[in-house]
């Protein structure tokens, strides 16, 4: 099983990134796919998932509309699409198989830093 996020860096305030997580080794499309964030000095904390074939979506409450998960189950990626970028939304993004407790594999992370 392998995850490999991409698309972080710095960012200003109000700007946009789209992060992507390529996977192998799993099937894919039969998997729920998770983001989940980790700011400096603070524990990890859970983005959004997206279930499988049907494509819905979960996000936590605070980031609805700003960060939106989809899903190329053709190319085995996931995608986070940020919008409208904040101080507070600097962290390292990491892709999960899994959903909440069932998350099971992680990526080694991307950075995302919005400064000015």
């Amino acid at each position: 099983v392998q995850l490999v996020e991409s698309g972080g860096g710095l960012v200003q305030p109000g700007g946009s990134l789209r992060l992507s997580c390529a996977t192998s080794g799993f099937y894919f499309s039969g998997t729920y796919m998770s983001w989940v964030r980790r700011a400096p000095g603070k524990g990890f904390e859970w983005v959004a998932d997206i279930q499988t074939t049907d494509g819905n979506t979960y996000n936590r409450d605070d980031v609805k509309g700003q960060l939106t998960v989809s899903r190329d189950n053709a190319k085995g990626t996931v995608y986070l699409q940020m919008n409208d970028l904040k101080r507070e939304d600097t962290a390292r993004y990491y892709c999960a198989r899994g959903w909440g407790p069932t998350k099971d594999s992680w990526g080694q992370g991307t950075q995302v830093i919005v400064a000015s």
